[in-house]
């Protein structure tokens, strides 16, 4: 997209007064434009004919049709970058799979902070929505899980795997594709406080590993998954023989927190040639150094390659500082994972 052309943004909310606040705000950045506006899914549905925007922020509880509802029978026919509002947390994932590049959480109108901060994260969120690939959010890959015949002498490996925009469906599809004995694995996803411990949930629900939000203090075990928690990095540590992640407040890193480069740099120290770095969809440059220094010590990198991509931004950078071994589609990403294990590559 030319710098120079602005973004056409259509939002869906049964609110006037929430219309009309998201468009001042957003309209506050230059480069984006706020070409309609839609009460409910059927005006919407309209909208997206007549002005054919190039990203929709839609509100998840609507009148007529709800938001989820919407973009089930949308996304087939008009595939459109969607940014979801929702004050209702357990629909955000709904939403994702239904075809949501992002979401974000609607404040109390009378919470003013609370409204500014979620106004400058939804101009940041449209933003990339304006160059995602919505094609890549479908559910196309396959579901076979690989060879499960992990030799046992491997358990000492440990799999670090960082990701932000569209990683949320990436993660699930890696993950539902690997069997129980698997060595554990840590996760660090751009994902806001209370989300993790839902996404959590939900891949467990659809894995045969283990899969749980981080506890400060989580010893690691083969078949173990921990996804990083809100608002809190995780790094790696060790006790004797042990490992165990530290989960702990601090400053943002690269603008977040959990920052993939936090995870990667401890394991880059601890694991060396035992790790293996995984670096997928996502905005940005988070997690690039810190899986150049992984590969540095000795650890096997994989970047999720463009083709695959909902978003090629911290995949390409890690690629092109030279961090990135194995540039792999995301659909063979778990198998490239196992020959990895077996040693066959």
């Amino acid at each position: 997209m030319s710098i120079s052309k602005k973004i056409r943004v259509l939002v869906v909310d049964d609110s006037l007064v929430f219309r009309e606040v998201i468009s001042k705000g957003l309209q506050s950045d230059g480069r984006i434009q706020i070409v309609a506006t839609a009460s409910d899914p059927f005006i919407a549905r309209d909208k997206i004919i007549e002005f054919e925007p190039d990203v929709m922020v839609l509100d998840v509880e609507l009148p007529r049709m709800n938001g989820i509802e919407f973009l089930k029978r949308l996304m087939p026919q008009y595939p459109i970058p969607v940014v979801v509002i929702s004050s209702a947390n357990k629909n955000i994932f709904e939403a994702l799979n239904a075809g949501a590049i992002d979401f974000v959480m609607k404040p109390e109108m009378n919470n003013i902070n609370g409204l500014e901060a979620m106004l400058n994260e939804l101009i940041i969120k449209v933003k990339i929505a304006s160059i995602a690939k919505v094609e890549n959010l479908k559910n196309n890959c396959n579901s076979k899980i690989i060879d499960s015949n992990i030799d046992s002498t491997y358990n000492n490996k440990v799999i670090l795997i960082g990701s932000s925009t569209g990683g949320t469906q990436a993660v699930y599809e890696i993950l539902k594709k690997f069997p129980s004995n698997m060595p554990p694995i840590l996760i660090a996803q751009h994902m806001p406080a209370k989300f993790t411990k839902l996404y959590a949930e939900r891949l467990n629900n659809s894995s045969l590993m283990e899969v749980r939000e981080a506890k400060d203090g989580d010893k690691l075990y083969p078949g173990l998954v921990l996804v990083a928690p809100g608002d809190y990095h995780m790094r790696l540590k060790s006790r004797g023989n042990e490992f165990y992640v530290q989960c702990f407040k601090g400053e943002k890193v690269n603008g977040h927190c959990p920052s993939v480069d936090v995870l990667f740099d401890s394991g880059a120290k601890l694991l060396n040639k035992n790790a293996i770095g995984v670096i997928l969809t996502g905005m940005g440059y988070d997690g690039a150094k810190g899986l150049l220094n992984m590969r540095k010590n000795g650890a096997r990198t994989i970047g999720q390659d463009e083709q695959s991509c909902v978003v090629y931004g911290m995949p390409k950078v890690a690629f092109e500082i030279g961090a990135v071994e194995k540039k792999v589609s995301l659909d063979n990403i778990p198998r490239t994972i196992g020959l990895i294990l077996k040693t066959q590559i």
